[in-house]
């Protein structure tokens, strides 16, 4: 069902490596409960988990099943970015938020009360796959002013620019063990801008969503 337009602008953000830290959490559980070690040496995240007592990869199976137990039982572990909170919460004041965040449907509540406690009070939508047709709808529902698209992973800046390419994209990786090591959404052209850090990211996107410049 399609609400009336707030006539307010619409910021859409991811969560993870945005909003909250999770791969130094995971990092640190892997070790401390499973003896695996996690290290970013390319883009390639199957390659990065190696077991501590032989120092064979981590089969692909076996990340699903540790991904998915770190979120069932671990979420508690991740905190905030620096500047997130502060950031979100500020252009909450002349904006709608939203979360797009790629979880399954039923962590929805459970990543809705994460994001709470650390003081972000938003509206939660979660995803599988490329993000592109999930914000297209989000987009249809709420019928903003304008809206701003941030998330950490380039493949879901490709989505958006395909399916929504009026809506204006930050790439933005807050997590330094991985932002090195992620693809630039930006130098492929599907990004407006690449900025890493809230302090920086913030009036950029208050310029885009406030001011006249589009770009």
């Amino acid at each position: 069902m399609t609400r009336p337009s707030s006539g307010r602008p619409l910021v859409i953000s991811d969560c993870d490596e945005v909003l909250l830290h999770m791969i130094a959490p995971y990092k640190a559980w892997l070790d401390e409960a499973h003896g695996i070690d996690f290290s970013m040496t390319d883009h390639d995240f199957s390659k990065a988990m190696r077991h501590r007592h032989d120092g064979s990869l981590v089969e692909p199976k076996e990340i699903w099943r540790l991904l998915n137990a770190f979120f069932d039982t671990e979420m508690y572990r991740q905190m905030p970015i620096a500047g997130a909170v502060d950031g979100i919460n500020a252009l909450a004041r002349d904006a709608d938020v939203v979360i797009l965040t790629n979880l399954s449907d039923d962590r929805q509540l459970a990543r809705t009360e994460q994001l709470r406690g650390v003081g972000i009070d938003a509206r939660v939508f979660t995803n599988t796959g490329p993000k592109g047709p999930a914000l297209k709808a989000i987009i249809e529902e709420y019928r903003p002013s304008r809206a701003l698209f941030i998330d950490d992973l380039p493949q879901h800046h490709g989505s958006v620019a395909e399916l929504v390419p009026e809506v204006t994209r930050l790439h933005l990786c807050g997590e330094p063990l991985l932002a090195p090591h992620i693809g630039c959404a930006h130098q492929a052209g599907h990004a407006h801008a690449r900025i890493d850090d809230w302090s920086s990211a913030l009036p950029w996107i208050m310029d885009r969503l406030h001011g006249e410049n589009d770009d």
